[in-house]
């Protein structure tokens, strides 16, 4: 068996700004996974007079400005938000979280986005906020740099603390957006979103979680095996059984110009222990790779038993990534190789193909990629269970879209038949970028009704014969602004 993991990059921007105005104290209270009563306190605007949308962000107290960026047909920020490190005992200890917000109106609706990662900087609107013509709250999830306190409990990166800090956000702002609210994200992002519903049900008016994973079993991955022995076609199938094959039998050669790589690039390999067990990781995920972000359309560029070393070099280089093999690609993902090592899980897949040729049992945990100065509780297997008997009983106004092709829905969400106003909808063909636009004409036009529904848009058809045409995003298109909902990161990383 083996463990498939992978990560994605944080920017580091950290610059302090006076806050302008007052504001009034607010609180706000939720029951967390163990049935305590944690407690938070996030302040929201008190009316100031100025109506300029930097001054009222800027009254809410904690909140500092980074900069803002020019956007035409929105005001950007990038944000500090001051948090607790700990919502239970708020009073032990801040640190500076970052946000962006892209403020389009104060009348409408508002969609909170988080990668489960770092933060984008730069301008980007998601597909639901271009859907619903909407502004958009951002969030980098906490622990990744720079948003992570300055002594770093790690005890406190779970999901319900990450679920409060959105909560607690929503808290300061929703006096400035008072219109519906719906939660989103991509992948780690959708998964974030889901677990922001189960322990803040009545923030949001719905949510839409993208190609989100749910390992409810760290025990039980057969799941995974069944759907890569029939993903695509059996041709595609085979030349990828060939390369990744081919992978370990000229180990040697690929391993030798890897370490001369990292070497030449000042690139080290303290986590895994060498360039030969970093290879071992990298070598075992090109397959999930593949499937994850490429697909059967790419399966004539996979190398065969007659390409050359280089080829198969390139080739697996631009599958994975080598230099997420190294230290200094590992350690800015620290933060979620810890929560899928206490709480998230990570998936298995069998390696019979591979008898023979590996050398590291295990080293695909995610302990071997976090330093060893950080410690890691023992796995909570209660907390992914807890999650997924909330969705399948008591979940309501959320969207889950997967992609067919994709390899993380081989463990997905389901809604139960009694839960109300709650889809699972699977894009055909589609790989881990699957959303909305990419379903069948049905499916995609009854999910667009939901959202928009949500946000207190009408959408009922004009006839009978209208019932199966989308309503088409109220925002026009812009590529400069519309991002993918997940990004392409290393190697199967949810």
């Amino acid at each position: 068996m083996r463990r498939s993991l992978a990560w994605v990059l944080s920017l580091v921007v950290l610059i302090s700004t006076l806050a302008v105005g007052t504001a009034s104290a607010g609180a706000a209270t939720a029951a967390g996974p163990d049935g305590q009563a944690a407690t938070s306190g996030a302040e929201g605007t008190n009316g100031t007079s100025s109506t300029d949308i930097k001054d009222r962000l800027l009254a809410i107290r904690g909140m500092s400005l980074i900069e803002e960026k020019p956007v035409d047909g929105y005001r950007f920020f990038v944000l500090n938000f001051e948090q607790p490190v700990d919502h239970r005992k708020p009073r032990r200890g801040t640190f500076k979280q970052r946000i962006t917000v892209l403020h389009r109106a104060d009348d409408r609706p508002t969609v909170f986005f988080t990668s489960g990662y770092g933060l984008n900087t730069n301008p980007a609107r998601s597909e639901p906020t271009r859907m619903v013509d909407g502004n958009q709250v951002s969030m980098e999830y906490r622990y990744f740099a720079p948003s992570r306190p300055d002594t770093a409990d790690w005890r406190k990166l779970d999901i319900w603390q990450a679920a409060s800090d959105q909560h607690r956000i929503f808290t300061a702002l929703r006096g400035i957006y008072s219109s519906k609210w719906v939660s989103t994200g991509g992948s780690k992002g959708g998964m974030t979103a889901t677990y922001y519903r189960r322990f803040y049900p009545r923030d949001m008016a719905g949510t839409v979680a993208y190609v989100a994973p749910n390992n409810v079993d760290n025990n039980e991955d057969s799941a995974y095996d069944r759907f890569f022995a029939s993903v695509g076609s059996a041709e595609c199938r085979a030349r990828l059984a060939t390369a990744e094959r081919e992978a370990f039998l000229r180990r040697g050669e690929i391993v030798d110009r890897y370490a001369k790589w990292a070497q030449d690039n000042n690139l080290t390999f303290t986590l895994y222990g060498s360039a030969d067990r970093a290879y071992e990781v990298l070598a075992m995920d090109v397959v999930y790779a593949f499937w994850q972000y490429q697909g059967e359309n790419r399966c004539a560029t996979v190398p065969g038993a007659d390409a050359t070393t280089d080829e198969l070099y390139d080739w697996i280089d631009a599958t994975v990534g080598f230099d997420f093999g190294t230290d200094q690609g590992l350690l800015p993902y620290s933060p979620y190789f810890y929560q899928a090592g206490t709480q998230l899980g990570w998936p298995s897949v069998s390696t019979t193909q591979l008898d023979g040729l590996l050398r590291y049992p295990g080293i695909q945990h995610p302990r071997n990629a976090v330093p060893r100065e950080i410690p890691m509780p023992r796995f909570d297997r209660h907390a992914m269970r807890d999650i997924d008997r909330w969705v399948q009983r008591h979940s309501s106004q959320m969207l889950f879209v997967n992609g067919e092709n994709d390899p993380w829905r081989a463990e997905p969400f389901r809604v139960g038949e009694r839960n109300r106003d709650a889809k699972v909808f699977t894009a055909p063909g589609a790989n881990h970028g699957a959303n909305i636009a990419q379903l069948a004409d049905d499916d995609r036009a009854q999910a667009t009704r939901m959202l928009l529904r949500w946000v207190g848009i009408d959408v009922t058809p004009a006839s009978p014969a209208a019932r199966s045409a989308a309503p088409q995003p109220l925002a026009a298109p812009d590529p400069a602004l519309d991002a993918p909902m997940t990004e392409r990161r290393p190697p199967a990383l949810p």
